[in-house]
């Protein structure tokens, strides 16, 4: 562990420097991306040069205790020196294990934030509604932001489908927990009996990407044009600005009218589309390397039911971690405490994995 440390540490010394080349500077591009790699190590780093003044601080205390002789107080200091630094030791060595698990490529990527009315009607409809404004919530309390790229709204309210693009730090490590199946249970608005029912919304999370990662042949694309309609002003409802896409050998449909352009509603379906595929392939991944790992955080399969909102208990059960949170808390926007026990439980599991594998070895 402390050669591969070390490693980290020397290349994060070597990006440190480039940041000070005149080269790199000049091209905002390579500077950006050269920040970037250097963050993802800094907090490794960080905590490795803690971990190595306490462990000389350690030693410093040991000679100490040897050198102390027959003096009671000096060896007594040095006992209280060593008892205090030993924990705080085991503490660092915990943290950096944490921190050199295998990471998600996908984490830092911004994403494409799908919500899809499921079983229910209007009401699950409203329920996708309803999810959307609990995702605008908390997309502020993080400082990323949101905006809809393409929408088809619900008869009663709500949504029949949504997709929004959300930008910001590592969108993805944190709503990749949101995927699956949400089932909601409550009295809706439509219902004249006062019947409880049962309505779903699902959502995808798909990691944003460009051509680099995903290749696609122009061959495979029927494009058609439309009018828009609605609001938006005369050249909207005048001019075929709508995109209707097709992936042939996919069979993804991809439908986009948001713009007042053309040209920019095609670039939105080509990204869309670029997400959808990069999504498939990447949920296979996933797929696989859960099993691989016999992974109990869950599929992150879309068809995975992962919550239930139980209105009459004012309950929210996530089904994964097993446990219960008020319903105001998921409806106020504030998902980072389930979120930050979703993470730690898989990297609970990544850390399990990787002892069994050495112990196997």
């Amino acid at each position: 562990m402390m050669s591969r440390l070390e490693n980290i540490r020397r290349s994060y010394m070597a990006l440190t420097e480039r940041l000070g080349d005149p080269d790199v500077i000049a091209d905002s591009t390579l500077l950006m991306k050269v920040m970037s790699d250097r963050s993802q190590s800094e907090e490794v780093v960080n905590t490795y040069e803690n971990y190595k003044q306490l462990l000389q601080e350690l030693e410093e205390a040991r000679g100490l205790f040897q050198d102390a002789g027959d003096d009671p107080e000096l060896k007594e200091m040095a006992r209280e020196e060593i008892k205090l630094i030993e924990p705080q030791l085991e503490d660092l060595e915990e943290q950096i294990k944490v921190l050199l698990l295998p990471k998600d490529p996908n984490d830092n990527r911004n994403i494409m934030l799908e919500i899809r009315a499921g079983t229910g009607g209007s009401e699950a409809s409203i329920f996708a509604g309803d999810l959307v404004d609990v995702y605008r919530k908390y997309i502020t309390s993080l400082g990323w932001q949101a905006s809809i790229i393409d929408f088809s709204p619900g008869d009663d309210g709500g949504y029949k489908n949504v997709v929004m693009e959300v930008k910001g730090d590592k969108v993805y490590s944190r709503m990749k927990w949101e995927a699956g199946v949400h089932r909601v249970q409550r009295v809706p608005a439509t219902e004249s009996q006062g019947r409880v029912h049962t309505s779903t919304a699902t959502v995808a999370v798909m990691p944003e990407c460009d051509e680099v990662d995903v290749k696609i042949d122009p061959k495979d694309i029927e494009m058609s044009t439309m009018r828009s309609g609605g609001a938006g002003g005369q050249n909207v409802n005048k001019v075929e600005t709508a995109v209707d896409l097709l992936h042939k050998p996919s069979g993804i449909r991809i439908k986009c009218t948001q713009e007042r352009s053309q040209l920019k509603n095609k670039e939105l379906a080509m990204k869309m589309l670029m997400s959808k595929l990069y999504d498939i392939e990447n949920e296979k991944r996933e797929m696989e390397e859960r099993a691989r790992r016999g992974s109990q955080v869950g599929t992150g399969g879309r068809s995975e039911k992962i919550r239930t909102y139980n209105w009459k208990d004012s309950r929210c059960s996530d089904h994964r971690l097993g446990q219960n949170y008020p319903l105001s808390q998921f409806l106020n926007g504030d998902l980072s405490s389930m979120h930050d026990e979703m993470i730690a439980k898989d990297q609970e599991e990544l850390l399990r994995a990787l002892s069994e594998e050495k112990a196997a070895v």
